[in-house]
């Protein structure tokens, strides 16, 4: 399916990238489990390793099933190529090697996965990269906090776990007046929900670990690129736009264009970083994006009835789900995500730390682990949990403070769940 620029989004998730294998015929995207590629003859192999011609030369740079999925989520997305990688947080350090160094910024939103902050905050730091967390509600705070140093502005389109909604295209005209790159985690809303790159977004990142496969059982992530950031406007972007002394003084955005960004995150980022997919969980990953927009309709449809269940029960405090009505994100739901505000959510139980913790600890029917975007019904408490290395302030201000549950909504029956929800909270 070479090109797909006409067919819907269904006919995309199960078609695009893909076509019968040439050597056997075989209709669904075979897995290349090979570390290696032979060459036609000493010439090819040239062109290959100096960037001249396509193909592939070892898997930890490309592979062809990986090939697949790349152009899938490309396709999904709206960009003009992808780099799938071992994880989300993978894709989201290759995307910041392709332009940080040491010295420089970025900013990013209060309103993270506390694995972002704390791989922003600290692990970053190793590199000399310096994140600025900004509370994003009013994205004029944004503006105000760009300096000389600003390279980026990251945000998550629907934020774990809070659910909060980003109003993307107030920032994206932000980041166009700075001439800085905008960057969106769209790992909850899925492509399905909302496609960041339609408001303005120049980079998509996914944790394809959680709906893209939808089954929880392959980890991976995406680095989306949307092709419109011109990289050679501002020496900042010098990883891009000046020689390249690994490949002869190869300029990627002279020479790739709108692909310098997938270009480079293979020929550099996977090179270097090695955090490549692996061909087996990529091929589950294909399988999984194929019943996406199904599993995505159920998945927002059972979150809806659980979260006004919810909100109407003595024994919660609160429920932070924009498809509620009182949702101060309501508004920014309907604007970015018409079809639903995604299944991952949260809720405080008026018991406080304690009570979080024996409620996960009274589900039947919800797993207690961490993940989301599974099939299954998923339950966490934050507090002790993903947000754990965090701060008490910092946790208040992701939205995992000490009282806070995260359910992630799966495709079972919705009475069982809320059966299951019920009988734990009467045991509070």
């Amino acid at each position: 399916m070479a090109n797909d620029n006409g067919f819907g989004f269904e006919t995309r998730a199960i078609h695009a990238g893909a076509s019968p294998d040439p050597a056997t015929g075989a209709r669904t995207t075979p897995i290349y489990q090979t570390t290696a590629y032979a060459f036609d003859d000493a010439e090819h192999a040239a062109s290959l390793f100096n960037l001249q011609s396509f193909g592939f030369i070892y898997s930890r740079l490309t592979n062809p099933t990986v090939a697949v999925l790349e152009e899938r989520i490309a396709s999904l997305e709206g960009g003009r190529g992808a780099v799938c990688t071992a994880s989300g947080h993978a894709a989201q350090m290759l995307a910041f090697f392709s332009f940080m160094e040491p010295g420089a910024s970025f900013l990013a939103g209060n309103r993270l996965y506390g694995g972002s902050i704390t791989q922003f905050g600290r692990t970053f730091q190793k590199f000399g990269w310096q994140a600025q967390f900004v509370d994003q509600s009013d994205p004029e705070n944004f503006a105000r906090a760009i300096t000389d140093s600003t390279r980026a502005i990251f945000v998550e389109s629907l934020a774990n776990p809070g659910g909060v909604i980003t109003d993307l295209e107030k920032v994206a005209r932000i980041a166009d007046a700075a001439g800085i790159l905008f960057i969106v985690d769209n790992t909850m809303a899925t492509p399905y929900l909302c496609r960041p790159i339609d408001w303005g977004a120049h980079v998509v990142v996914h944790s394809t670990t959680k709906f893209l496969g939808g089954h929880g059982n392959s980890m991976g992530g995406a680095l989306v690129d949307s092709g419109r950031f011109d990289w050679s406007k501002s020496p900042k972007y010098a990883t891009l736009n000046a020689p390249e002394p690994a490949y002869h003084g190869l300029r990627f955005h002279e020479t790739f264009g709108d692909l310098a960004l997938t270009m480079h995150g293979h020929a550099v980022g996977l090179r270097d970083l090695g955090a490549c997919m692996a061909p087996m969980n990529a091929f589950l990953t294909i399988t999984g994006i194929e019943t996406l927009p199904l599993r995505m309709e159920r998945h927002v449809r059972n979150a809806e009835a659980i979260a006004r269940y919810l909100s109407t029960h003595p024994a919660v405090a609160s429920v932070s789900y924009a498809g509620l009505e009182d949702s101060p994100y309501h508004a920014l739901a309907q604007r970015y995500l018409p079809k639903g505000a995604g299944s991952v959510f949260t809720f405080a139980l008026k018991g406080g730390y304690d009570a979080g913790v024996k409620f996960v600890e009274g589900l039947e029917l919800f797993s207690h682990l961490a993940n989301i975007g599974d099939t299954r019904s998923l339950v966490i408490h934050p507090a002790s949990t993903t947000h754990r290395q965090l701060t008490e302030a910092q946790q208040i201000a992701a939205g995992a403070g000490p009282d806070i549950v995260r359910l992630s909504i799966g495709l079972e029956t919705v009475d069982d769940l809320i059966a299951d929800l019920g009988q734990a909270l009467e045991r509070g």
